[in-house]
């Protein structure tokens, strides 16, 4: 059987109609039988979707071989029941035929001819951002009613008028978004002027000012410097910042400062009473330089017979015990205010009677109070007892110092049980007892020149201030405010980090000026100078820079460091001058055999002679006060030598105590001795 042609669609308008052509609406040939069911009416929605692969060469759906439907006869009884009808249609009686539907549906548009016509947008002048770039994804920026709105005046390279920008509309003629007015810059106000400006303006009328002023004035005769303006001349500060303000005329001389007390006190309530008068100061002699040369001594007037009292007087005197002794011969007063000499034997007795194993666990810090100071009426006296005891029973906590581990919030009879603390510590339990004496005392803390610190080099910068350092201040005899170390006094740290368990008196009695040299406060009220005055932390820290070598044998002599010449720890050698040598004692109440170890040591200086091939000791001259000697600067030695004052200890193996300068020109090099180091220089 041959194949039979399928028809061919163009269209699925054509194939819809086919498909209505081939549907029998008609009623059956054959009387008494019943048509076939009508097929069910679908959707829209239920027609299948046909692929893209399988559309023909025209666009339109393929057009498959239906095959011919079979016509067999149905009985009655063998016909199913009827489907009811999906559509809203109103329903046809079964036996009433169904009516031939001969109208078509209108044909579908072609698709190639269809043209879909976009709604007139606003004319708008291309740009090249806002051209579509082919294969790009549009953003939301992208839409022309957006962008319009965003898009200023100014964006578009000119100026454009109110009555030139339009609303965008739609399709329906309605405005969707109205733009605002152009901007207009002719109507802005001006903007203020810029310190160039004012200055530019500035520096003309000082120019002009100056030029008006030169041809008023007559020719100069001299040529002299250029006249500076006048300062009346000079523009406000407030328009000009970089220009300083007029200054006003500096006064002939500074107004007179008020009288200050002799004493300085935090508390100005308590009223301070005069001390008694210290004799007066023993000046050095003076240098080779400063000697008149040639000049003799003038000779001392007469002595007036009328002064001198009758034979008859000096014996009634005598008889009387009332014995004339003449002023210039008295020894000066050792009052009780002199705290360098004064006797503290019965304190430091009291102090190392009361060590940590005899102390009650109860109530400790009253019951040293009670065994210390009791026995005292002097104020003094008590601070000096604590002051002793802290040495004789608390010990620097090395271990807690270098590692920084060192316990917090100990109260101070945990720490006096402990044994150990540090500067910290000794502040906090000195401050307790003598509070729990009757005691006024405060503790101090700020910054320390004690372990570790080195002077400033020549040149350096002044570091930040810090506090590593805590001490006290007690109120003493007199009302008079005593800075006290109770820390330092009981020993020092040395370079094998071990601490040092020695007896250092001088951090109870050195006058607070001195001590101020060492220990800087941070609150500046605790200075307690006697001129009330009040030192800057570069004053303090810089000091009077690298001093000389002080070692610790020359303060059981009685000798202060801080008389001590030269200041600096180097000493030129081809500076051309004469080098004075010289110190003091501590006081002149100062008694070698009574505050000492015995009589006065003599004193040498080692120098290494002209170029460092000559060395010999000079003595120093002394006044019983001050120890002095002049050396040429090239006689000293070479530089990098050293310079070094001794104290002849020892000679012909006998206590040199009490020898004198002459005795030691004679033994010199003739016997042994020995010496002991008071300070040393440097050579440059």
């Amino acid at each position: 059987m041959a194949d039979v042609e399928e028809p061919q669609f163009n269209t699925l308008a054509e194939r819809i109609a086919a498909l209505n052509q081939q549907k029998n609406f008609s009623a059956p040939s054959t009387a008494g039988k019943r048509p076939p069911p009508p097929p069910p009416v679908r959707a829209a929605t239920d027609i299948p979707v046909v692929p893209p692969t399988s559309l023909n060469r025209n666009g339109g759906l393929p057009t498959p071989s239906l095959p011919p439907r079979p016509t067999r006869a149905a009985s009655a009884i063998d016909r199913p029941p009827p489907l009811p009808r999906r559509t809203t249609e109103q329903d046809i009686p079964e036996d009433k035929p169904m009516p031939t539907v001969n109208k078509k549906p209108p044909p579908l548009p072609s698709r190639n001819s269809i043209q879909h016509t976009p709604p007139a947008l606003p004319s708008r002048r291309p740009t090249s951002a806002s051209l579509p770039v082919p294969g790009v994804r549009r953003n939301s920026n992208s839409s022309d009613i957006s962008h319009l709105s965003n898009v200023s005046a100014s964006s578009w390279n000119h100026t454009a008028s109110s009555s030139a920008r339009t609303s965008i509309t739609s399709d329906s003629g309605h405005p969707l978004r109205k733009l605002p007015p152009a901007f207009d810059q002719a109507k802005l106000p001006p903007l203020p002027p810029t310190r160039r400006e004012l200055e530019a303006k500035a520096r003309e009328a000082q120019q002009e000012q100056e030029r008006e002023a030169n041809r008023s004035a007559p020719p100069a005769v001299s040529q002299g410097p250029p006249r500076l303006p006048s300062r009346s001349s000079l523009p406000p500060p407030s328009t000009v910042s970089r220009e300083p303000p007029a200054l006003p005329s500096r006064p002939s001389l500074p107004p007179r400062l008020p009288s200050r007390p002799a004493r300085h006190s935090t508390f100005p309530d308590v009223e301070e009473e005069p001390g008694p008068p210290l004799p007066n100061r023993r000046l050095p002699p003076p240098t080779l330089s400063d000697r008149p040369k040639s000049v003799p001594e003038p000779a001392p007037p007469p002595i007036p017979l009328s002064s001198r009292p009758t034979f008859d007087v000096v014996v009634s005197r005598k008889a009387n015990g009332t014995e004339v002794i003449p002023r210039s011969v008295s020894a000066p007063p050792v009052g009780p205010d002199c705290l360098i000499c004064r006797d503290f034997s019965g304190p430091d007795t009291v102090a190392a009677q009361h060590p940590i194993s005899s102390l009650p666990r109860h109530d400790t810090i009253r019951y040293l109070a009670h065994v210390l100071c009791d026995p005292f009426d002097s104020p003094t006296d008590k601070a000096r007892a604590i002051f002793t005891w802290c040495h004789h029973n608390m010990a620097y906590d090395t271990h807690g110092f270098f590692n920084n581990c060192i316990p917090h919030h100990s109260s101070p009879a945990e720490q006096i049980f402990s044994g150990k603390a540090v500067c910290q510590g000794y502040a906090d339990v000195y401050k307790a007892i003598a509070l729990a004496a009757g005691l006024d005392c405060v503790l101090i803390s700020g910054h320390g020149k004690g372990f570790g610190h080195h002077d400033l080099a020549f040149g350096s910068s002044v570091p930040p201030e810090e506090s590593n350092h805590a001490w006290n201040a007690v109120r003493i005899d007199g009302g008079e405010w005593k800075i006290i170390d109770a820390c330092w006094g009981a020993g020092h740290l040395g370079d094998d980090r071990l601490f040092h368990k020695k007896f250092s008196p001088e951090m109870f009695y050195l006058p607070n000026e001195i001590i101020g040299k060492k220990h800087f406060p941070t609150d500046r009220r605790h200075f307690y100078r006697s001129d009330g005055r009040i030192l800057t932390w570069e004053e303090y820290i810089l000091g009077d820079g690298p001093t000389p070598c002080w070692y610790g044998d020359a303060d059981k002599d009685g000798l202060d460091q801080f008389s001590l010449e030269p200041r600096t720890a180097t000493i030129p050698v081809y500076s051309g001058e004469v080098v004075r040598f010289q110190f003091s004692k501590v006081c002149v109440h100062w008694d070698p055999e009574k505050n000492g170890g015995g009589k006065q040591y003599l004193f040498v200086v080692a120098i290494e002679g002209r170029d460092g091939r000559n060395k010999d000791f000079v003595p120093l001259d002394t006044d019983g006060f001050w120890w002095w000697t002049d050396i040429p600067a090239i006689d000293l030695g070479a530089p990098g030598q050293k310079i070094t004052v001794f104290a002849v200890s020892t000679i012909d193996n006998k206590c040199a105590r009490g020898l004198t300068k002459e005795e030691w020109l004679r033994k010199k090099g003739r016997c042994a001795y020995s010496f002991v180091g008071i300070c040393a220089w440097d050579l440059v």
